[in-house]
């Protein structure tokens, strides 16, 4: 395609960049839409994946059919096969009626999976048995049925690792990935991150009847630099932010870094995408311990840091001469306190310690404060711990914090 269609085509779907690889996958999509061939879309969080299937289905001959998007990985796993698959009246406690599933209602059209690395595995080998056959079977039932659906799949989980862990099927992998698509993270867009921020700005000012806010030289220099972990949805959540809480229009470096955390001190690592020789935490619990390793190390430097200014103070009497090590199992923050001292005044520390947890008593903890922190909403929650809401609700239920 000419770099004028490529632009239609961002203007009709919302697109926002000027990226060679964006431009590159949007070009994939229109080639494989006539097609019936499996799609595979890759990419971290918040990059934009569900455009690309939209665009497949448009220019497809089953354009006139039915669209269906499903987020696998909300819906939790002992009603996933009915979802998709539908079931029989009486297939299971509250089963009251029939119902046709997604694979029945988007006959002749497109199901869009999302976060399908999120499939438990009895359902991975159903949805193999339809990419293979077009059959599949409702639940209580032993009825074979036929379906004509177009399958794009997404994901933001290295698979290849997840198949090597057991959480995937290999032949469903292969069978999904006829044609890949890697959408880039906003960080690898160079100039594009000034666009989108423009346009989001534009949008909020009108959504709020504001002005729009505008950055400074050395603000888009900071935006060009920042490694946006949460890439677009990210951004748009800070530029909203920043609209609405700043009273000055003209937004400087010193300003914008109040939004922007730093990416040290980010709690989770961000997932790698499909291919990457990069380490892959797809496990909540490798999560987890790599986190807290982390802060603990962390604690044994600011003991020493406490340490040394004691001693230059002259009250290395008041603090421990050695800094507890480091041990293999996971603490959490207890307590910090620091107060200025005047000349020649001496102080009782209060000083950091460390309560040894499991690492079950640990990820309950993250999780109830991420609760807590977003009042409840378990998807907002899901997505700060970067994890699926099905697994989140399972961890609800199997710490007891409902």
């Amino acid at each position: 395609m000419t770099k004028a269609e490529i632009q239609q085509v961002k203007l009709r779907f919302g697109i926002i960049g000027n990226s060679e690889e964006l431009s590159r996958d949007i070009d994939i999509a229109i080639q494989v839409a006539p097609t019936d061939l499996s799609v595979l879309i890759m990419g971290e969080s918040g990059v934009g994946k569900e455009s690309f299937p939209q665009i497949i289905h448009q220019y497809s001959k089953r354009k006139h059919g039915q669209y269906i998007a499903v987020n696998c990985g909300a819906i939790p796993e002992g009603t996933i096969d009915s979802e998709l698959f539908g079931h029989e009246k009486g297939a299971f406690t509250g089963a009251i009626g029939e119902r046709k599933g997604y694979f029945g209602e988007a006959n002749g059209g497109t199901i869009f999976l999302d976060e399908v690395g999120e499939l438990p595995l009895p359902t991975q080998a159903r949805l193999l048995r339809v990419l293979e056959s077009g059959e599949f079977i409702k639940v209580g039932s032993s009825k074979v049925q036929k379906t004509d659906v177009r399958i794009v799949a997404a994901t933001n989980v290295n698979l290849t690792q997840a198949i090597q862990d057991g959480k995937f099927r290999e032949d469903l992998y292969y069978r999904l990935n006829t044609v890949p698509i890697i959408v880039p993270p906003l960080r690898e867009r160079g100039d594009d991150v000034l666009l989108l921020f423009r346009k989001f700005a534009a949008d909020f000012a009108e959504k709020y009847r504001m002005p729009s806010i505008q950055l400074t030289d050395d603000a888009k220099q900071l935006l060009l630099v920042y490694p946006w972990p949460g890439n677009i949805r990210q951004l748009k959540n800070i530029t909203e932010q920043i609209s609405i809480i700043e009273t000055n229009r003209d937004i400087d470096a010193t300003i914008l870094k109040r939004y922007l955390p730093d990416i040290n001190t980010q709690r989770f690592p961000t997932v790698v995408s499909a291919g990457s020789s990069s380490k892959s935490f797809e496990s909540e619990r490798e999560i987890l311990y790599s986190v807290l390793f982390d802060m603990r190390k962390e604690v044994a430097e600011l003991k020493s840091m406490v340490h040394d200014l004691m001693a230059e103070r002259g009250a290395v009497s008041m603090v421990p001469q050695t800094v507890t090590p480091v041990s293999n199992v996971p603490a959490i923050i207890q307590k910090v306190k620091a107060q200025p001292m005047d000349e020649g005044e001496i102080l009782d520390p209060e000083y950091i310690s460390t309560e040894p947890l499991s690492l079950d008593e640990a990820e309950k903890e993250l999780i109830r404060k991420a609760l807590i922190k977003h009042n409840g909403k378990r998807k907002s929650a899901a997505q700060d711990l970067n994890i699926s809401e099905r697994t989140l609700y399972r961890k609800i239920k199997e710490y007891g914090l409902d």
